[in-house]
């Protein structure tokens, strides 16, 4: 027992702890468990490497980028502000960036003093954003610029989405849309600081195309420029700058050139809808002026109204009201009256005051605008009723005082035009029978009457170097002996020539000279059937001299010419009656017999219902030219027809269409005036009719018939004499 007794049981601790290992050993168990929980981990980690190469390569090329990308920033920061300190310093200051016009401008007035036209580049005063109208402010920051207060001069949102706009639309990034702010433009309308310096280009236009130019680096220049012009001048002045340089078309350089233009007022003063038409200019100056085309001015303006109505500028109200009246031209500017008149009396003038001015010009003219407007009407209404559809001929009308003060001018069938040829002035045509009355004044003036005998009948010339010269009558027959007055009136060629004859070529060549055709006159007897060449406003300041009395007559427009802002002209009149050509008698009588042309000759079609009229018909051969130059007691007309490129007209002749015109003409302009008598002398009141020469012929020249020819001296005397003593000739 004691044996057995001395056996030592197992400790219940040991037991304990061996039960306590296991649950030891069930966390080893999980330790054993864990590798094979976690081997997907360790699996999926491994397979990762591609994935931790590229993060691992972006990460590195983000830092090498970041590195180099800041510092390259802060280069070109530091280069944009030194190059932004650079135009900052170089800017002038802001009033002389207003109006940096290298030429100035030409305002014309009408005889009334009213504005017609205009030359050169106006530039209507200085204007600021402060003082123009709030609605023209809003119109042109809703259309260019919409974000122009929120922005320093550049706006990135704006170029990025131009870029956007120009590559969906095929184009370059940098062609078509630019993105640039207003302050980006008026960069642009300095070109960058550049002056304009004649030796580098042709001309202004040149410069200012260079100037607007796109490239790439000049788009990089902008930026910096912009930038200084918004830290040197502010917004509003920037805005200044653009409102006073923009070009908006007709030549008109800022917005208040361009209000006082299209719309005869200030800048300050203009509607919601004016101001509209004036934003949309800014576009495409030329394509938008409304003096172009007033619809297509209308529609652009129409949606510039919508921009500025959705940017809040406008309410409802003043949104429907300004579509529903839209803008519309001044009476001046749609008129455009005058553009021939105005381009020659820019011809005219001395150069340096008017195509060649660096100052602001007033012209004061001659010019009706209701006389101006009456030819123009005239004109349209023949070619609108009597002339066939298609017609290419070209009409000219002149019409003046009998001093040779020019009161309107049409040079050709388009009449909204300037810088247009002008077949009033420039045109050198064949004169035709418009000559012959010259050729009676002569003889007039040396003592023959309208009474005078000349024969109608075949005649013979000898022309040295041509061999003989038969003129032939345009009826093709003869009337025998006929008086002065029938042979004009009737326009007979034989009688014509046998006048000049008898008095001299070379005193019908001085008599025409005298009245002021300063064109060669033709060689030969051919001189007396209007062989020779003349513009149309030289054959009507001719016929103003007949009407005056017998002076010579220069035509002229020009009455006053000053310095905008001076009160003093820089010169006056250059033009108007000269001397004496022919004797008052002389003159007189051809009045009378030019009116027996209206009355029962070949000028029938202008006879006038109310006032006596008196002119002439000239055709000329294969009727390339017709002419009918006339007057009344108040004005003088001249009109031709013809081809620009001296092809026959069609069954055309001067007692024909020009006589019409001229008619229609005289109609318009003479209304409202009370008729008055011409001064001339009629056939009652001298000798009865006698032979004024004989049709012998000796070497080709008729020799002077019976009655004397007066001496110029003792003329000039009885005149004088005839003036202190009270029994002057009528």
């Amino acid at each position: 027992m004691s044996r057995s007794g001395g056996k030592k049981p197992p400790m219940v601790a040991e037991r304990r702890y061996s039960q306590s290992a296991a649950p030891k050993s069930k966390p080893a168990q999980k330790k054993t468990r864990k590798p094979k929980a976690s081997r997907p981990r360790r699996a999926a980690s491994g397979s990762s490497w591609p994935v931790r190469l590229v993060t691992g390569l972006a990460g590195l090329i983000w830092r090498v980028v970041w590195g180099i990308g800041w510092r390259v920033g802060a280069v070109v920061a530091i280069l944009v502000g030194l190059a932004t300190l650079y135009f900052y310093a170089q800017l002038p200051p802001l009033e002389q960036l207003i109006d940096a016009r290298t030429r100035g401008s030409v305002t014309m007035l009408d005889r009334d003093g009213k504005v017609f036209a205009w030359r050169g580049e106006t530039f209507g005063g200085t204007i600021t954003a402060d003082t123009v109208s709030p609605h023209l402010k809003n119109a042109i920051v809703a259309t260019e610029d919409k974000r122009f207060y929120r922005h320093l001069g550049v706006s990135p949102r704006g170029i990025a989405s131009a870029i956007r706009i120009n590559l969906a639309e095929g184009r370059g990034p940098l062609e078509g849309n630019g993105g640039s702010t207003i302050t980006q433009q008026v960069a642009k309308l300095l070109c960058l600081g550049v002056a304009y310096d004649p030796a580098t280009w042709k001309s202004e236009a040149d410069y200012e195309a260079d100037c607007r130019r796109g490239s790439l680096v000049r788009k990089i220049k902008e930026v910096p420029y912009s930038l200084a012009l918004e830290a040197k001048y502010g917004k509003d002045d920037v805005l200044t700058l653009y409102i006073n340089r923009a070009y908006l078309g007709a030549g008109a350089r800022g917005f208040e050139a361009a209000s006082q233009r299209y719309f005869g007022k200030s800048a300050n003063e203009v509607s919601p809808s004016e101001a509209a038409m004036l934003a949309g200019l800014l576009k495409a100056p030329s394509y938008y002026a409304p003096t172009n085309d007033l619809g297509r001015a209308q529609d652009r303006a129409a949606v510039i109204l919508g921009l500025m109505h959705d940017q809040g500028y406008l309410t409802d109200t003043q949104y429907a009201e300004a579509r529903a009246n839209p803008a519309r031209l001044s009476q001046a500017a749609e008129a455009r009256a005058g553009g021939y008149f105005a381009d020659w009396v820019m011809e005219s003038g001395p150069g340096f005051l008017t195509q060649d001015t660096t100052e602001d010009v007033i012209v004061r003219t001659t010019l009706d605008q209701r006389m101006q407007t009456a030819a123009e009407e005239a004109l349209a209404f023949v070619f609108d009723t009597k002339v066939k559809e298609g017609s290419q001929a070209q009409a000219a009308i002149v019409v003046m005082s009998a001093d040779g003060a020019v009161r309107a001018m049409v040079g050709g069938r388009k009449t909204k035009v300037s810088g247009a040829f002008n077949r009033a002035t420039q045109a050198l045509r064949q004169v035709g029978s418009t000559f012959k009355p010259f050729v009676y004044a002569a003889a007039l003036d040396m003592g023959f009457t309208m009474n005078s005998v000349v024969e109608d009948a075949p005649i013979t010339l000898y022309v040295k170097g041509s061999g003989e010269w038969s003129p032939q009558n345009y009826t093709k027959d003869f009337r025998g002996p006929i008086t002065l007055t029938e042979a004009l009136t009737n326009s007979i060629n034989t009688a014509t020539v046998r006048v000049s004859q008898w008095v001299g070529l070379e005193a019908v060549r001085q008599v025409a000279e005298h009245f002021g055709l300063a064109s060669d006159l033709a060689a030969g007897p051919a001189v007396a059937l209007g062989a020779s060449e003349s513009t149309l406003i030289e054959m009507t300041g001719a016929y103003a001299g007949i009407l005056n009395g017998g002076s010579s007559v220069k035509p002229y427009g020009l009455t006053e010419l000053r310095i905008q802002g001076d009160d003093t002209a820089l010169m006056g009149q250059e033009g108007g009656m000269g001397e004496r050509v022919i004797s008052e008698e002389a003159a007189r009588q051809l009045t009378y017999m030019m009116t027996q042309v209206i009355e029962r000759g070949t000028g029938g079609r202008a006879r006038l219902p109310d006032r006596d009229a008196a002119g002439k018909t000239g055709t000329t051969s294969d009727y390339r030219d017709a002419w009918f130059i006339g007057f009344t007691a108040d004005y003088v007309a001249g009109v031709w027809m013809g081809n620009d490129d001296n092809s026959p007209l069609t069954g055309v002749t001067g007692g024909g269409l020009p006589a019409e015109i001229w008619h229609e003409v005289m109609l318009r302009i003479n209304e409202g005036l009370p008729p008055a008598p011409l001064p001339m002398i009629r056939p009652e009141q001298l000798p009865a009719p006698a032979w004024a020469g004989q049709t012998q012929q000796s070497g080709g020249f008729a020799q002077q018939g019976q009655q004397p020819r007066r001496d110029p001296v003792e003329s000039v005397l009885r005149d004088v004499l005839g003036a202190i003593l009270g029994g002057g000739r009528n």
